[in-house]
Formats: structure tokens, C-alpha cells, sequence
């Protein structure tokens, strides 16, 4: 068996990816990541808010934050960026798909 040559981007790649359209099926679906991101993770951080291992002073909103609380913000933000990101996707897809169709 013979190994593949390796993969070289020519000067056309840019824009056969920029005519790549995605199927209405995965759009939505990306939506629906998107959208189901957005309802969960704010729900978590209220949970992590009123946790008592997020605060020193072993009370809700008492004492400061500790490290408990400061990795799960960073969870939570770094979640729905990237939910954000994937919603936005599936919109662009969605529209494209469209644009598609009609022509």
C-alpha cells in the first residue's frame, strides 16, 4: 500500500470553500447546538453562583470567589462562545442553503 502524497492547498482552495454550502439538515442541527448551548450553561452558572464551594466564606455571595467558581466561569464562557459560534454557522448555512435553492 502507498502512502498518500501529502495535501497541498493550491491558489483555487480558498474559493472552492468559499462556495461550500451546508445542507439545511446539518444548519439546523448546528442551530439547535447553539440554541440548546444558550439554555443550559446560564442555568449551570446560576447553580455554580449558588454553590457554597464557590465562595471562601463557605456562604453564598460570602467571602470571594474561589477557584471552584473562577474555573467553572471560564467553562462557562469559553461554552458559550463556542455555542455562540456554531448558532451563527448554522445560521450562515441555513441562509446559504436557501440562496441555493432559489438559484
Amino acid at each position: 500500500m502507498s502512502a498518500s502524497p501529502p495535501c497541498r492547498v493550491g491558489p483555487g482552495a480558498l474559493e472552492y470553500l468559499a462556495t461550500m454550502v451546508l445542507s439545511r439538515g446539518w444548519s439546523l442541527f448546528l442551530i439547535g447546538v447553539g440554541v440548546w448551548t444558550w439554555a443550559i450553561w446560564p442555568r449551570f452558572g446560576l447553580a455554580i453562583w449558588n454553590d457554597a464551594r464557590a465562595w471562601a466564606g463557605g456562604v453564598v455571595g460570602e467571602g470571594a470567589p474561589t477557584g471552584f467558581f473562577w474555573i467553572h466561569l471560564l467553562l462557562i464562557a469559553a461554552s458559550l462562545v463556542i455555542g455562540t459560534t456554531v448558532g451563527v454557522l448554522g445560521v450562515r448555512g441555513w441562509r446559504a442553503a436557501r440562496r441555493a435553492v432559489r438559484r
